[in-house]
């Protein structure tokens, strides 16, 4: 064991999130450089749309949506507009630059449970600038293995013998574990950098345990031994690092540059809002409020 990682709670506006990625000596785990717990929270129906995650801007980065409960929309600007469910993958790719929104608008029509992780993956520096894009993938799309016990889905990248079909540009994994009291499950020493978070339960290992909020950073070269103590689910993750990455806001590079310039794009209106949501957007920290549509 690395170390462990505590998740801190933030609220984004009425709906509370538990950040764990980046944090302090530790900004990364392969190349994941961002990771949110959203939730868990129930919702009436009828919360305000000040929920909502208005349009904002991102380059550098692929966003990884991943549910176990709730509905999200997904509408951005390079076409897609998608519905997110439980088991569900949203890859979305900024490279030189996409803006997007996610809106809860089933959950206030319906009310219920969200509950879910969203994942920033750093692009290596030859795909930094690549076009933006999204893709979508159904439950029944994801490599799955069933055993007493323990339940896999292969959400990305490659792990335990499998390959997802999700397209990553850098090698990766990211696993979802559903483990059943006593059950038994080992984490093999395929990648240089790895973590385990544990997103309901609790689970041993090395003869400690761990619940819900922390994540777990190994260190290379052994295997690691889970135990499930409750019914618990853990999200595996890591890969081969990328590289020193900068992060200010929604912009990841491995240029600050860069990210100076995406900040004054987006302070001057020259990154295209999405089509279908296009009439109101996030401003950059700091900045007065903007005026009615003025990105329009």
């Amino acid at each position: 064991m690395e170390r462990v990682i505590q998740q801190r709670r933030k609220d984004l506006g009425g709906f509370e999130v538990g950040r764990v990625l980046p944090y302090g000596p530790r900004r990364m785990v392969g190349p994941f450089i961002f990771f949110d717990h959203m939730g868990p929270a129930r919702f009436d129906p009828g919360f305000p749309a000040n929920v909502d995650v208005r349009p904002h801007p991102h380059i550098g980065l692929s966003t990884l949506s991943y549910l176990f409960d709730g509905q999200i929309t997904h509408r951005d600007s390079v076409g897609a507009i998608q519905e997110i469910k439980p088991g569900e993958v949203n890859w979305m790719t900024a490279g030189k630059g996409i803006t997007h929104s996610e809106r809860f608008e089933h959950l206030r029509h319906e009310g219920g449970r969200m509950d879910g992780i969203q994942a920033w993956i750093a692009l290596p520096e030859a795909d930094e600038e690549t076009d933006p894009g999204f893709v979508h993938f159904g439950a029944d799309e994801l490599v799955r293995h069933d055993e007493p016990g323990l339940s896999a889905v292969l959400i990305a990248g490659a792990a335990f013998g499998a390959k997802s079909k999700v397209p990553v540009h850098s090698p990766l994994f990211y696993v979802h574990w559903t483990l059943q009291p006593g059950a038994r499950a080992q984490l093999p020493a395929e990648y240089p950098e790895r973590a385990a978070y544990v997103a309901r339960g609790q689970v041993e290992v090395e003869g400690q345990t761990y619940s819900e909020g922390q994540m777990l950073v190994f260190e290379p070269g052994q295997p690691v031994l889970f135990t499930g103590v409750t019914e618990a689910i853990v999200m595996l993750l890591g890969g081969e690092p990328v590289g020193q990455r900068f992060i200010e806001w929604n912009f990841v590079s491995s240029s600050k540059d860069r990210i100076e310039q995406a900040k004054a794009d987006w302070r001057a209106g020259r990154m295209k809002l999405p089509d279908a949501d296009d009439q109101e957007f996030i401003p950059l920290p700091g900045d007065p409020p903007p005026e009615a549509n003025p990105m329009s």
